[in-house]
């Protein structure tokens, strides 16, 4: 499926965004948005995150008790985990999530990060292996993800990637597609939100037309990595 010339010219529009930061020293936030979004190149991308792990850490050590730092530091590592197959990184990364929720069950980024850590998992590895081996389960990720969803507001961040992480398990899930349509038009506040406005708005063109291989495989494409070989 061709991404149409809006898709193209709204990404080109984020790039822009990003390439900005680099004349200063991006936060770790904005090292994991272009790693998990905007890199082409698996060895690129590693290098971002562990940069964004170390800046995050740092962080977390001389604030502690800093959500968004220790949020970064989660994300950074299951990011990195994703990457490399590192199944102990993995799990340090859930429970890191598990922390952060179990400390501010109103914390939607964190209910976010846990929702998608364990459909993420179940969709890599399967939910019997995926539960044995990092205890991903299905059912408590799309718990978390739609309590990040009522918690996050009216901001395409938080239906958009729920949308795409239900769609990429089973594209003819009816929430999912709920969901996409109320990214497409929720608010778009940061350079996540728009990216993931953008992402719903191109899986509804094949889940409209009901083109479930379609809009499986273009929901995996537009999540995290998903541009990377061999990571959708």
């Amino acid at each position: 499926m061709r991404v149409n010339a809006a898709g193209w010219c709204g990404m080109a529009a984020t790039v822009l965004a990003l390439s900005t930061a680099t004349a200063q020293a991006e936060t770790p936030r904005e090292l994991l948005t272009r790693a998990s979004f905007v890199d082409r190149d698996k060895s690129a991308a590693l290098g971002r995150i562990n940069t964004a792990f170390r800046a995050a850490s740092i962080e977390v050590r001389d604030e502690p008790g800093d959500a968004e730092a220790e949020l970064m530091q989660a994300t950074a590592l299951g990011y990195r985990a994703k990457l490399t197959g590192s199944r102990t990184e993995a799990v340090q990364a859930r429970k890191q999530f598990e922390a952060l929720v179990r400390r501010d069950p109103r914390n939607a980024e964190a209910q976010l990060a846990l929702g998608a850590w364990h459909i993420g998992a179940v969709y890599r590895l399967g939910r019997l292996v995926g539960r044995a081996a990092l205890g991903a389960q299905q059912p408590a990720g799309y718990a978390a993800l739609d309590r990040a969803v009522a918690l996050g507001g009216n901001r395409a961040l938080f239906s958009g990637l729920a949308a795409l992480l239900r769609l990429q398990m089973d594209p003819s899930d009816q929430r999912g597609r709920a969901l996409a349509e109320d990214a497409a038009k929720a608010g778009t506040p940061t350079v996540l939100d728009r990216i993931l406005q953008r992402a719903a708005t191109q899986v509804l063109v094949p889940a409209r037309a009901g083109n479930t291989d379609a809009t499986k495989s273009l929901a995996a494409r537009l999540l995290p990595f998903g541009q990377l070989p061999g990571e959708s």
